[in-house]
């Protein structure tokens, strides 16, 4: 079946000032080369590593860039912008070249992640947007990643549509989290847009439409029999329980399988390891138990070392939401125009010029060792993480199934150092700016 096609992306989705910084750059004739990269200035608090994600989308929004004819009307009719300008933005097409660590890549601050080279117009428009697809999925990938690393192989899925912050935001998060190593989500649009696997079972509105809890297991059992999992914490978790191991054998001799049961509220654990013995001893060892409600990486971290009886985790507010590090301090700048290197000196918001290449060695043992960040000139020992995507406005290659990224992703985060692996608090990774880029700044310091 053929995937639906993404929503439209309207141009206008932009900030004002890239319209205008664009009309004086026509109007002046600056339309030479310029060199934007986008990367993270720092790591959130809670953040000991990044993983990259939304390129796909990024490059979809490059290319397929176009001005409606509504859009130019409504632009005209403000009169904000000159004829000829709107004129200009009708025959907009992005032609420039684009370099970039590929979706699931992990990576740290200052390392551009993605460098768009193109006419100076064109490489400013697309600064809103591409930060705003690149950014938001590479906080929650990074965060579903944490999550996945805690789980130690029990798989998680995607819970957190209702509470994420707009529908393109809901679906892209299940993208991401999927990526990140999820095992699925709830979400049925990413199934139908991503492939991404499609998991559910029922709410306790069900069960409370039904007088008889009983009586709402075995409805859902006979319309749903290859789908059998029971929301068991709507009135008492563990008689729930019990009527799940009276209703087994009614529903065997229909050919119907038990297949699991959820917990939703009140302590996960204790309510597992009652559940599980209910279950066992009511010859339901197979019946798998999946724990929802409010989890997050402490609340991970503390079930799977406690051991609790919980074969899968279902994340919903906290990973949509990425509650405790929602947002980065990222930036897409300029650094070089017309072949000259150019660099911001901000306090606190300084950028490295000229065109950047991130190195990165590996141990004897595959673990990732250090990364150097350098010109693009300027050949270093490792591998060249960012790598060419685009030229001339057009992909070099077809879109990446999404399982490929994510199994490419699941043998990144293994070459991960320990310290990360673990997430240990205060864990870092070597870094080190090359002296050739050292130099370079030094020169466009004094002006040279």
């Amino acid at each position: 079946m053929t995937a639906p096609p993404p929503p439209p992306q309207s141009v206008l989705l932009t900030d004002l000032y890239q319209l205008t910084m664009l009309q004086t750059y026509v109007e002046q004739g600056m339309e030479e080369l310029a060199v934007f990269e986008f990367f993270v200035r720092k790591l959130p608090p809670s953040r000991s590593f990044l993983l990259s994600a939304g390129l796909e989308q990024a490059l979809e929004y490059l290319e397929t860039l176009r001005f409606s004819d509504w859009e130019l009307d409504w632009l005209t009719a403000g009169g904000r912008f000159s004829t000829s300008f709107v004129d200009y933005l009708a025959r907009l097409r992005f032609t420039g070249d684009v370099h970039a660590m590929p979706e699931g890549t992990v990576f740290f601050p200052n390392e551009p992640a993605l460098r768009v080279i193109a006419p100076l117009p064109q490489a400013q428009l697309m600064e809103t947007r591409l930060i705003n697809l690149l950014h938001f999925q590479t906080v929650i990938a990074s965060k579903a990643a944490r999550l996945v690393l805690l789980a130690q192989g029990k798989p998680l899925i995607d819970f957190g549509l209702r509470r994420a912050h707009g529908a393109e935001a809901g679906t892209l998060a299940a993208r991401a989290s999927y990526l990140a190593g999820f095992a699925g989500t709830a979400t049925v649009l990413a199934g139908a847009q991503f492939g991404v696997p499609v998991y559910g079972t029922m709410a306790h509105s069900f069960v409370q439409a039904h007088t008889d809890e009983s009586d709402a297991f075995e409805h859902f059992a006979q319309s749903h029999p290859d789908n059998v999992v029971l929301l068991l914490d709507t009135y008492d978790t563990e008689a729930a329980a019990e009527k799940v191991v009276a209703l087994a054998p009614r529903l065997k001799q229909r050919g119907i399988t038990i297949q699991g049961v959820r917990l939703d509220s009140g302590d996960l654990a204790d309510h597992a390891r009652k559940v599980r013995r209910i279950l066992d001893s009511g010859g339901l060892t197979h019946v798998r138990i999946v724990a929802s409600g409010s989890i997050d990486e402490a609340a991970l971290r503390r079930l799977v070392e406690a051991k609790a009886p919980i074969d899968t985790f279902a994340v919903g507010t906290h990973l949509t939401t990425s509650s405790d590090a929602p947002y980065m301090d990222c930036a897409y700048k300029l650094q070089e125009y017309a072949g000259r290197p150019c660099r911001k000196r901000s306090e606190g918001k300084a950028t490295w010029p000229g065109r950047k290449q991130v190195y990165r060695r590996h141990g004897s043992d595959g673990r990732m060792a250090g990364d150097v960040i350098t010109l693009e000139s300027d050949l270093q020992e490792g591998t060249a993480l960012l790598q060419p995507v685009m030229r001339a406005g057009k992909r070099l290659t077809s879109p990446r199934p999404l399982a490929d990224v994510r199994a490419a992703n699941a043998d990144e985060l293994s070459r991960m150092p320990e310290p990360l692996r673990t997430l240990r608090e205060g864990a870092s990774y070597p870094i080190r700016v090359s002296q050739a880029l050292q130099d370079l700044a030094g020169s466009v310091d004094r002006g040279g």
